[in-house]
C-alpha cells in the first residue's frame, strides 16, 4: 500500500496493493492495523456506496455537530474529487484540494473530521464505497455550493448534474460558526 500526504494536513492518498490476472484483480480497500500504521486510526462505524453517471456532481457535504473521517474508494470508474478545509483555526480554511481518483489509482482519499467532500463523475459512471467515523444523521447534514466563487473550485464539466438539494447549498461566507464542523465534540 503507498499512502502520499497532500499539502493539506488531513487528507491522504492511498493506493492499496493489487494483485491482477487474467480473472481480475484482488485488493484490501481497509484492514485495520495497516491503516493505523500510516495514521489512519478512525473508528469506521458505517460504510455507504453511491454510483453515479457521467457529470454527476454530489456535495459539498459535511456533518455539522459530529464531524465524520472518511475514507472514500473509487471501486469502478474515474471522479474528481474535492475536499475543502472547514475546520477553525486550520491554516488551509476555506482552501479546496481536487484530485483525480479512479478504480486503477489511485482510487482511495482520507479525510479527517472537518472538511466538505464532493466529487464530480469523469467516466460513463462510477461506483464509490465510503467509510465513515461517524454514523449518518439527516439532520446533522451540511454543506456548501459547489460553484462557491470564494472557494473557486475548477471543476473539470462546466455543466454538471446538480440535485436540487445540493443546488440550494449556501456559500462558505454565508454560514456562521454554529453551522461549521464542531471538532471540540469527539464522543
Amino acid at each position: 500500500m503507498r499512502v502520499t500526504a497532500t499539502p493539506m494536513d488531513g487528507l491522504l492518498l492511498i493506493e492499496p496493493d493489487r494483485f491482477a490476472d487474467s480473472r481480475g484483480l484482488f485488493l484490501e480497500s481497509f484492514q485495520r492495523e495497516r491503516y493505523r500504521a500510516a495514521g489512519i486510526a478512525d473508528d469506521f462505524v458505517q460504510d455507504n456506496y453511491s454510483r453515479s453517471v457521467k457529470y454527476a456532481l454530489r456535495g459539498l457535504h459535511f456533518q455539522v455537530r459530529r464531524p465524520q473521517a472518511q475514507l472514500v474508494t473509487v471501486m469502478r470508474g474515474r471522479i474528481f474529487d474535492v475536499t475543502v478545509d472547514l475546520r477553525s483555526g486550520s491554516p488551509s480554511f476555506g482552501r479546496w484540494l481536487g484530485t483525480e481518483l479512479s478504480e486503477s489509482g489511485p482510487h482511495q482519499l482520507y479525510m479527517a473530521p472537518g472538511f466538505a467532500h464532493g466529487f464530480c463523475v469523469l467516466s460513463d459512471g462510477a461506483d464509490l464505497h465510503y467509510k465513515v467515523s461517524r454514523f449518518y444523521d439527516p439532520h446533522d447534514e451540511g454543506g456548501l455550493s459547489w460553484s462557491d466563487p470564494d472557494i473557486a473550485v475548477e471543476w473539470p464539466v462546466s455543466a454538471p448534474l446538480i440535485s436540487a438539494h445540493d443546488a440550494g447549498l449556501p456559500h462558505l461566507r454565508e454560514l456562521t460558526p454554529s453551522q461549521l464542523p464542531h471538532l471540540g465534540q469527539r464522543r
